[in-house]
């Protein structure tokens, strides 16, 4: 499956593909309209079992505790995972995992700095508590604050690493 990040250049050689803003873009776009839609089914739940949820948010604690970045990668992605679970679709999931890998690259970059991380589970823990008390408005700004925030943090790592970006 072609995800855009590498390009192949036939008896030249291969490179890891810049990263380019619209497909970044584009990304935000799909997983921000399909988590949307996730945690409004999950609000319309009556039986919405948060613990989980709260499981994983004890794991990004841990992890940006221990300063494992890869740990709080894989603890935040199982969290957006576990809401399309709770919303009865859990195969959008798969959907959004095959269009975000432009974003992924851009949300790497920003995870070494211990604000962005506690900015992120900040904003895990806002979307989680407007969940378990159906607060679907709420929730919904939450999601949208949150999945735009790699891109807000976009100038300042193009500023600091201009050679990876188009």
């Amino acid at each position: 499956m072609d995800m855009g990040l590498v390009e192949v250049y036939p008896q030249v050689g291969t490179h890891v593909s810049l990263i380019r803003m619209s497909d970044v873009e584009e990304a935000r776009f799909v997983r921000e309209s399909l988590e949307l839609a996730a945690f409004e089914a999950a609000c319309a739940s009556p039986a919405r079992d948060v613990s989980v949820l709260r499981g994983l948010l004890k794991r990004q604690e841990a992890a940006y505790a221990d300063g494992d970045l890869s740990a709080f990668f894989a603890a935040d992605d199982a969290l957006h995972e576990q809401i399309f679970a709770l919303s009865g679709y859990p195969g959008a999931w798969q959907v959004v995992q095959r269009r975000k890998f432009q974003l992924d690259r851009l949300r790497h970059l920003s995870l070494p700095e211990p604000a962005t991380i506690r900015e992120l589970i900040t904003d895990h823990t806002l979307i989680v508590d407007a969940l378990e008390h159906g607060r679907l408005a709420e929730g919904r700004a939450h999601i949208s604050t949150h999945a735009r925030r790699a891109l807000a943090h976009a100038p300042r790592l193009r500023k600091k690493h201009p050679d990876y970006f188009e």
